[in-house]
């Protein structure tokens, strides 16, 4: 089933502000539990993005590839009970704007800047799943004022490593061709085995029903972004420690990091797929928790 907005009329930009309207009184400081905000991003785009619990530190949670915030549930009420915690929708993923003709990871990294700039976050730890690793390494850039450190989420496996080209076109062939078919191939294959049926199944049918042009688009920016070490080259621009949790499904290269990182260190969850904030959340959320307190004792 593809994710479908109903705009009876209505441009999708005056719906999302409408919504923000609507939202508004629940973004006041006294409103509990959940607030649903809007913020809008360096070229206009309308950014999604939810707040739950208080404190001086901000997490900021960046979903992956054709996902959406949703992918963070398991975390929200475990890090809200000690944190602000702030999920995002990046453009052209769940309820923010479709409007881009180009899916970025610079785009990204603005829809982040602008969430965090409308929360008026001081101090922001960048939480970031498998694409996510990237955005968060393009926010950290723009507001390093901002950013006490990244964690990568079954990302940033060695910044230095790129696609093969013709992969990437092979790939991106595929989806042109039959995009809901070669995305449930491709994702799948990131599942391990015993990973639950039904939170598999949901994983692989949600994925698979992202809008194809956004999808299609912010693939090939990022392959793009990983040739000739730009992607790499970015953190050399970052001061802030990056830590990461990641799924032993691929290795994870320390010393290729550290050759780009100012601080680099990871956690490697084993046995586990893609999506292992969902298929294990207990361990996960103990791992990220852990690598959050050692980059907060950095300051």
């Amino acid at each position: 089933m593809t994710r479908k907005i109903i705009t009876s009329g209505f441009s999708y930009r005056e719906i999302l502000l409408g919504a923000a309207m609507v939202f508004i009184a629940s973004c006041s400081p006294k409103a509990p539990h959940e607030r649903i905000c809007c913020a809008q991003s360096a070229d206009g785009e309308l950014i999604s993005y939810n707040v739950f619990g208080s404190g001086d530190i901000t997490l900021i949670f960046v979903h992956g590839w054709s996902c959406d915030s949703r992918y963070w549930r398991e975390q929200v009420p475990y890090f809200a009970k000690r944190y602000r915690v702030v999920t995002v929708d990046l453009a052209g993923h769940g309820h923010s704007g479709q409007s881009r003709k180009i899916y970025s990871l610079e785009g990204f990294g603005q829809d982040v800047k602008a969430v965090v700039e409308e929360l008026d976050a001081k101090k922001v730890v960048l939480i970031g799943h498998s694409l996510g690793g990237g955005v968060i390494a393009e926010a950290a850039r723009l507001m390093p004022q901002h950013v006490t450190g990244l964690i990568g989420v079954d990302t940033l496996h060695n910044v230095e490593g790129a696609m093969n080209r013709e992969e990437v076109k092979r790939i991106l062939d595929g989806y042109k061709k039959d995009f809901r078919g070669s995305v449930r191939k491709f994702v799948e294959q990131m599942m391990v085995e015993d990973t639950n049926p039904e939170l598999k199944k949901w994983i692989i049918d949600d994925i698979s029903s992202a809008p194809a042009n956004v999808a299609i688009s912010a693939f090939e920016e990022y392959a793009a972004k990983l040739e000739d070490k730009k992607l790499a080259n970015v953190f050399k621009e970052i001061k802030a420690p990056v830590r990461c949790v990641n799924a032993d499904l691929w290795p994870t290269d320390f010393e290729a990091n550290r050759r780009y990182m100012s601080s680099f260190d990871a956690e490697i969850m084993r046995g586990v797929g893609h999506c292992l904030m969902l298929e294990r959340p207990a361990e996960f959320n103990k791992l990220l928790e852990r690598s959050i307190k050692e980059i907060i004792g950095k300051k």
